[in-house]
């Protein structure tokens, strides 16, 4: 084993092997917190859509999950970057294709462009999203039904309700599971390396190619994968103390 080969200069990006890595960081970094957000955002509406009194919502909240959650993350991937720009109307996608990649500078990115960037978040944040969405829709059926019932009794509309009563309860019941599905996208992130985003595998693997130190770059970037997730473990579970509510998770199952 030959650790010392992070020290020599990659041959282009002028840096070193070691800063490829911190490269493939950023990038999945990037590309992991921009599609929590969507995937928080967009799953945490269409959980709550799907437990609502009204049909049509619960409707669109349940195509939404299916189509989603049981089309292969990968075939989404290709989706989103050959065939979105392609189904656009003509000026937009190319656009897209050739007048994007050159309306932002990126950092540490020569090699890819902002809309290989741009539909690995989307995709990634979106795919998560039927996940989150799930977890959502769990925890709000998880509480006793009279919470709900007492809301509307006291005059509170639904979505008043909702805002004041049952979600402030419902997400902290979910995050333990959304800790999960945080941590997976995470590594779900490897998979934008096939549409070019050069994130921490697909840096790993150039490394590889180009030193035949494959032991030595997948161990590193194993290594910072697990550092990665142990962080957001120990944030979650901190986060999780700080806003739990004493006794209520164990009584959460009473109707």
């Amino acid at each position: 084993m030959d650790w010392k080969v992070f020290l020599e200069m990659a041959p282009s990006g002028g840096m070193t092997y070691l800063g490829w890595l911190g490269s493939g960081v950023v990038w999945t970094l990037t590309v992991s917190s921009f599609a929590w957000i969507i995937a928080s955002l967009v799953g945490g509406f269409v959980g709550v859509a799907r437990t609502t009194p009204v049909p049509w919502l619960r409707a669109i909240g349940t195509v939404y999950v299916e189509i989603f959650r049981n089309v292969p993350l990968l075939v989404q991937m290709f989706l989103w970057y050959f065939v979105m720009p392609e189904v656009l109307p003509k000026a937009l996608g190319d656009w897209l294709k050739q007048d994007l990649p050159n309306a932002l500078t990126l950092p540490f990115a020569a090699q890819f462009s902002l809309w290989e960037l741009t539909a690995a978040i989307l995709c990634l944040g979106l795919y998560t999203a039927s996940r989150v969405a799930e977890q959502v829709r769990s925890g709000i059926e998880s509480l006793p039904r009279g919470q709900t019932n007492a809301g509307l009794a006291m005059g509170l509309t639904l979505p008043q309700v909702y805002r004041h009563v049952t979600l402030p309860m419902a997400f902290r019941i979910v995050i333990p599971p959304m800790t999960s599905e945080f941590l997976t996208i995470f590594k779900n992130s490897s998979t934008a390396l096939t549409i070019g985003v050069l994130e921490l595998t697909a840096q790993s693997r150039q490394i590889s190619e180009y030193t035949f130190k494959t032991f030595e770059a997948f161990t590193a970037a194993t290594l910072i994968y697990i550092v990665i997730t142990l962080t957001v473990t120990f944030a979650m579970r901190a986060l999780e103390r700080r806003v739990a509510v004493p006794g209520f998770i164990a009584q959460a199952g009473g109707h």
